[in-house]
């Protein structure tokens, strides 16, 4: 499997894990954490596009938090198509992969 398969592979498990939970399952605490659930996704977001603006040679830029955290999983999709558009180093889109499945478990 490529890296880049391997990357939509972890996105799609995670989207749909938590692509049905309403607002209180968001706000809900993290396994095993002390953030809200919906605080864990947005930093894998902000993570990933900050991955992305890397392999694309430009700034970092700061994901909004949305007030309605049902948009994370939207949000995911973008940034790990964005990644995977930016022709990031397989390297790179194995290491995404990892980190959606770290936060798909501390879930």
């Amino acid at each position: 499997m490529s890296a880049a398969a391997e990357l939509e592979r972890a996105v799609q498990l995670l989207v749909r894990q938590v692509g049905h939970w309403e607002q209180p399952r968001w706000a809900a605490t993290a396994t095993g954490g002390n953030a809200a659930r919906g605080d864990v996704v947005h930093r894998l977001v902000q993570e990933i596009a900050n991955l992305a603006a890397d392999a694309e040679g430009e700034p970092r830029r700061t994901v909004p938090r949305l007030a309605n955290d049902l948009a994370l999983p939207d949000q995911l999709r973008v940034v790990a198509a964005d990644l995977v558009a930016a022709g990031a180093a397989p390297d790179v889109l194995t290491r995404a992969a990892a980190e959606v499945t770290a936060t798909r478990s501390a879930l």
